[in-house]
């Protein structure tokens, strides 16, 4: 925090900001742990530990940045892993966290039967720390950390854990996660990370930023995701993306010499932007939602170990990740809101 100005000043971090958890007590996600972390710097954001660790709500200063679904928080359902169940309880917000081992549509084949984008978001964490900050002691990072559980007797065992950090007076979260094989077989690997971007930073005219190859989803009809027009600028709600109108793109994310993707969104009259980083080598894939029905306006960025085809097709195209026992793969998201007009042309000219 580059304003020092508090020194002397405070008794207690929670001036400056830190996390606060708390359970709901009302509604369809009565029950549910939570925890808000607010980095003092504008931007704060509610995690939902009973739902694998993700991000609901996320503000900065007084704009929204997440989209929410009707349903909103809901209590986890951990056996709600067929057919089309997942929407039942997809809140939407700014992350919800598809896999472990399954992302696409619902299936089934000799390796058994898998619902839309797997099992891992009706997981509840086991909470291992939360860290607050000591701005007195010159420590401004707080974070939380927790492990998810994907298992079965006689079956697979994947464990996710997930740290999410933040820093006094930065407008960054970041996120680091482990999976894991904890079981004595290989086990099929699949991971894609939902963030979900809504009205005000999401309007008419917003810019989707996002460089690389490009395919739209198969077997699909696309009035967007066609040559020659403007998928990359957000349109007004569409009547035929009612219901389940929708389209998607699926991108081979264009890397710096460091090896990070970056993507986001530029709403020029908000001045603001968000800036999303990734690191191709762990998510090569991007896949850009578009859904703009009216009461449900909603565009998705979301980093992939694969494009959007399920385990069945990774599978028959033997790009399917598997993970041996004992084996772990990291990955490593930071996403950052940006106002200051010299940071934002930094991003848009990358």
């Amino acid at each position: 925090m580059s304003d020092q100005s508090w020194k002397g000043k405070i008794s207690n971090h929670a001036q400056l900001g830190g996390i606060e958890t708390s359970v709901l007590d009302n509604g369809a996600g009565r029950g549910t742990r939570i925890a808000w972390i607010n980095t003092g710097s504008g931007l704060r954001f509610k995690v939902v530990l009973d739902r694998a660790i993700d991000i609901a709500d996320t503000f900065y200063n007084r704009h929204s940045l997440a989209w929410l679904s009707h349903a909103g928080i809901t209590a986890p359902q951990p056996f709600s892993n067929t057919g089309l169940d997942w929407l039942k309880t997809f809140g939407g917000g700014l992350l919800t966290t598809c896999g472990l081992s399954h992302v696409g549509g619902p299936e089934s084949d000799e390796f058994g039967q898998r619902g839309l984008h797997g099992q891992i978001s009706n997981l509840a964490a086991e909470v291992e720390s939360i860290i607050q900050p000591d701005p007195v002691a010159g420590k401004m990072d707080m974070s939380i950390t927790g492990k998810m559980k994907e298992s079965q007797v006689l079956g697979p065992n994947l464990e996710l854990r997930r740290t999410i950090s933040a820093t006094l007076g930065s407008s960054t979260i970041r996120i680091h996660d482990e999976v894991s094989n904890r079981g004595n077989t290989v086990a099929p690997h699949m991971l894609l990370y939902h963030f979900n971007f809504g009205w005000p930073l999401v309007d008419e005219g917003t810019d989707i930023i996002w460089r690389g190859e490009w395919k739209p989803r198969e077997g699909t009809i696309n009035k967007i995701f066609t040559e020659g027009n403007n998928y990359k600028k957000c349109p007004s709600p569409l009547q035929d993306h009612s219901g389940t109108g929708e389209e998607v793109a699926m991108i081979d994310m264009a890397s710096d010499a460091n090896g990070w993707c970056t993507c986001g969104l530029h709403n020029s009259k908000l001045g603001l932007a968000l800036s999303l980083r990734f690191k191709k080598e762990q998510l090569p894939w991007m896949i850009n939602w578009q859904h703009w029905g009216n009461g449900e306006y909603v565009t998705g960025l979301e980093p992939s170990t694969n494009p959007l085809i399920g385990q069945a097709k990774a599978r028959e195209r033997k790009e399917l990740i598997f993970l041996q026992p004992g084996e772990t793969r990291y990955y490593d998201l930071e996403l950052e809101v940006l106002e200051n007009e010299e940071e934002i042309s930094t991003f848009l000219n990358k």
